[in-house]
Formats: structure tokens, C-alpha cells, sequence
């Protein structure tokens, strides 16, 4: 099932299906998280935001209006 990167809880694993933000997609390419990539949420603040992730061997955060942009495909 696709989700939001924003909706998903600490300890869940997902995979990296489409961006809606094309800027924000360079940005990230660029530090790995393309398409595919299966990412983790370490985990977010009370607020959740922002929200850590672990990909490809190292942690990323991520504002919540960024994770919002990101459809993940969830481990069930």
C-alpha cells in the first residue's frame, strides 16, 4: 500500500516509490534516496517533525512538509 513518508511511525520499514516535489527529488537523489531505496524511520521528534530516516547505511532528516512530498511503499 502507498503512503506518505509523513505518515509512517518509528521502526517502520518502507520503499521509496515517486516524489511529488521535482526540487526536492535532486536534492535527495543526491544524497541517495532515489526510487527503490528501502528506507527505515529511526525516529521523529514529539512533534514528528522532523523525522529521522535510515537509508543506504546512514541517518537523513527530513522537515515533515519534505517527508510529505515522498510515496513509500510499506512493509507489511
Amino acid at each position: 500500500m502507498f503512503k506518505r513518508l509523513s505518515e509512517l511511525n518509528s521502526g517502520k520499514k518502507a520503499t521509496i516509490r515517486s516524489f511529488e516535489n521535482e526540487e526536492l527529488f535532486i536534492k535527495l537523489m543526491e544524497m541517495g534516496c532515489v526510487p527503490g531505496e528501502i528506507i527505515t524511520i529511526e525516529k521523529s521528534s514529539a512533534t514528528r517533525d522532523p523525522i529521522t530516516i535510515n537509508i543506504s547505511g546512514y541517518r537523513l532528516s527530513l522537515r515533515l512538509d519534505e517527508a510529505h512530498t515522498i510515496i513509500v511503499e510499506e512493509f507489511i
